[in-house]
């Protein structure tokens, strides 16, 4: 990774975060590994599955074939069955078998990283199915997100906090608060000409500002609106778990504080999410 230097940051984000998964889960009794996480139908297991999967894939690795049970009711399209194929497959899986795995693939995956030669902008696979090439650097900044954001998936339903500042939080803050241009201008309807302000509290701090053209187009920036239509104030756990898909905002209600046009706030909240 020493060739290219600007790769190193997601790469290291995305090695803490996963040797944290793999110190969690470690001494996990057999029955924790069945703890529901807030991912649909998925457990603790199924999420290490996961992410198990994906850096196979990633490693170069064919995809398991196996035929899905026909009584899975999460699975409801093609993409829910792709992703779903890498987790039942290892769902009988032992904890001393899914520990043993995981350290196996973080081993192959970092010496992987290590030996990476090319270039940032060289296009590559997409960490999703049928999505279009992404650049090395994106995947990269991909997988640090997507590997804590399922941290903390683990971490909530072990009720073992912690890792909520690390540095694949603030790459998730980045990956995040990109789509917030969709979500106030497209999803929400925001009028033309306005602002709205999302105020973010805890242990990752932020407020972005999403300015609406005239176009109804709307463009994020960290500078403050003096006049917003709208602005919307939570916490950090709150602000990931809205924008995961992992809660409802009437579930989080007693953490989000909102001003100004209560219409526009309740559309903002009702398509927050941002991720497939």
């Amino acid at each position: 990774m020493s060739d290219h230097p600007n790769l190193q940051p997601y790469a290291d984000a995305w090695t803490q975060s996963i040797e944290s998964i793999s110190e969690l889960v470690r001494p996990l009794a057999e029955g924790e590994w069945n703890r529901a996480t807030d991912c649909t139908g998925w457990s603790v297991r199924d999420v290490v599955s996961h992410i198990i999967g994906i850096e196979c894939e990633l490693l170069g690795d064919p995809r398991p074939i196996h035929t899905l049970p026909r009584d899975i009711r999460h699975v409801t399209d093609e993409f829910s069955r792709h992703m779903e194929i890498q987790v039942d497959v290892r769902r009988h899986h032992t904890g001393p078998e899914m520990t043993s795995e995981l350290e196996y693939t973080i081993i192959r995956r970092s010496r992987q990283l290590r030996n990476e030669k090319r270039k940032p902008d060289a296009n590559v696979r997409h960490v999703l199915p049928g999505w279009p090439e992404v650049t090395l650097e994106r995947q990269l900044m991909l997988r640090a997100f997507d590997v804590w954001v399922h941290e903390q998936d683990i971490r909530r339903a072990l009720r073992m906090p912690g890792n909520l500042d690390s540095p694949a939080a603030l790459v998730t803050r980045d990956v995040l608060v990109e789509g917030l241009g969709k979500v106030v201008a497209k999803r929400a309807e925001a009028p033309p000409n306005s602002a709205v302000v999302i105020d973010v509290s805890g242990p990752v701090e932020f407020m972005r500002t999403v300015r609406v053209d005239k176009d109804g187009r709307g463009t994020v920036s960290g500078s403050p609106s003096l006049g917003p239509a709208a602005t919307l104030s939570m916490g950090w756990e709150t602000y990931v778990r809205l924008a995961c898909g992992r809660v409802r905002a009437e579930a989080v209600a007693e953490d989000i504080k909102t001003e100004g046009d209560a219409g526009l706030a309740t559309a903002i909240l009702n398509g927050f999410t941002v991720v497939p």
